[in-house]
């Protein structure tokens, strides 16, 4: 074991412990809510499990770079030291900076559903309805649900400060109970006669704003629907877009590469299965909603929990207690990985220069990055404040840093590649496609394409985008120096 005060961390995580980080991170809160917010009125049962699938794909094209990059750079940071051995100080700092917003806006984003959760399980009681309340896009926030998200916020926080191993050892125990969850809902969709392929129409979803302007319902929703080569693409490019958002998580590995305790080459294996297992959550659960509800475009338009309300349908109260239970799960492991991954990361761009030396202390009793941690923490409790009509923002920039943290994964590859003189013809063509896809993605995210609706980001997401800017490059200035000398 490192000796903890000599500014190192701790080799403590064994294979489980990473998976666990890995499939936590990319199962958060949007597989149990997004069904009803998202993807079944954008892109409906086929169109979410279509783009899933693909962007599943994508991300394990992706992966086989870093399997490749992390027993050549086995330092915390990931994407950012591969990028700063490959592009330079610039690179690894853009990079950088773009993945702790991929990381970071992830625990907030979970911590907004704590509150989801606990309408969604206490009928009309109203437990968390207390106290000063206002509204953010016309969503009251309570001052009772700012405390319980907060608190868990500053509670999860404390457990990555006081050692990775506590860490990965409550982040293994969600993340089985959160697939032991998921599992079951299936068996029980599976089995049971109140699920039926006729209540998935629309497949391809529709057009939820007309239809809402409309005071359309089930039966007339069809006149609706996507349709149609450009509906039908778009439906699917919709959720595609936003699959790095999906699927970040699988990244977070390298990010804690200083503290495994077994063989790298067992990385692509573990990145593998937490994608997949990822994938399957997020189209059970979508898939499962629909087939349980005749009448789930009325309650998509109603804004109610549609998983939840499909779980009831099918197991009753027993079903409540196991979507409660297993987005509670998906909510805390979020939270508990996004917080590793983005300390880390901070940690590491801290300590080779890139941002203010504060951010790269290590706790002599812990050895952890405790201010980097602190500093994910404040940052973290605005989710709480900006209320649940922030979600779609959040997603929106977590899907942009990671595109851009994949796109660098890639490109640093083929450098790699060329350097070293060992990669195989297989791994290069990973490694073009992977840049390939990360552009793609950049190009549905920011740019507006005529004929796609609701593909790129909104209003807000590029005010977010525009702020994180602006921040990144107050710490850049303060830095500059640091820029400015040769390597």
């Amino acid at each position: 074991m490192e000796n903890k005060k000599d500014g190192n961390l701790q080799r403590s995580l064994s294979p489980m412990h990473v998976w666990a980080i890995a499939f936590g991170c990319v199962i958060g809160w949007g597989s149990f809510i997004n069904p009803g917010k998202k993807f079944l009125s954008t892109s409906g049962v086929a169109g979410t499990a279509i783009a899933m699938v693909l962007g599943a794909a994508v991300m394990i094209i992706i992966a086989f770079s870093y399997a490749y990059m992390v027993p050549k750079y086995p330092k915390a940071g990931g994407e950012f030291t591969f990028t700063k051995n490959c592009f330079g100080k610039n690179s690894a700092f853009i990079c950088g900076w773009f993945l702790v917003v991929a990381y970071l806006t992830n625990v907030p984003m979970n911590s907004t559903a704590i509150g989801l959760i606990v309408d969604g399980l206490d009928g009309t009681a109203d437990l968390l309805k207390f106290g000063f309340h206002y509204s953010i896009a016309g969503f009251d926030i309570y001052m009772g649900e700012m405390l319980l998200a907060m608190s868990i916020l500053i509670l999860f926080g404390w457990l990555n400060i006081i050692g990775v191993k506590k860490a990965g050892f409550v982040q293994t125990i969600l993340s089985t109970l959160l697939v032991v969850c998921v599992f079951t809902l299936f068996i029980a969709a599976l089995v049971s006669s109140k699920a039926k392929g006729i209540n998935m129409q629309p497949v391809w979803g529709f057009d939820k704003k007309a239809a809402m302007a409309a005071n359309a319902t089930s039966a007339g929703i069809g006149e609706y629907a996507h349709k149609g080569t450009a509906g039908i693409l778009g439906a699917i490019l919709a959720t595609f877009a936003i699959a790095p958002w999906a699927y970040v998580g699988f990244d977070a590995i390298p990010q804690a590469a200083e503290e495994f305790n077994f063989n790298f080459k067992k990385v692509s294996f573990i990145m593998i299965i937490a994608i997949v297992f990822g994938c399957f959550v997020y189209t059970s659960n979508n898939t499962v909603a629909a087939a349980a509800l005749e009448n789930w475009p009325d309650r998509v338009m109603a804004g109610e929990w549609v998983v939840l309300v499909a779980a009831e349908e099918l197991l009753g109260t027993f079903g409540k207690v196991l979507v409660g239970l297993g987005v509670s799960c998906a909510v805390l492991s979020g939270i508990m990985g996004f917080y590793l991954a983005s300390s880390r990361l901070m940690y590491s761009m801290s300590r080779d220069g890139y941002l203010p030396v504060w951010f790269g202390e290590v706790d002599p009793r812990y050895g952890t990055p405790k201010n980097a941690m602190l500093f994910c923490i404040v940052v973290s409790l605005s989710g709480p404040i900006l209320g649940r009509e922030a979600l779609g923002w959040f997603v929106d920039m977590s899907a942009i840093g990671a595109s851009i943290g994949y796109s660098f994964t890639s490109a640093s590859t083929l450098v790699t590649i060329r350097r070293a003189g060992d990669g195989t013809v297989f791994l290069k063509v990973m490694a073009v496609t992977g840049v390939v896809f990360s552009t793609v993605f950049m190009i549905l995210q920011l740019i507006p394409i005529p004929g796609l609706s609701g593909v790129h980001f909104g209003k807000e997401s590029y005010i977010m985008l525009i702020v994180w800017i602006v921040i990144g490059l107050a710490f850049y200035l303060k830095q500059r120096r640091f820029f400015t000398e040769r390597d």
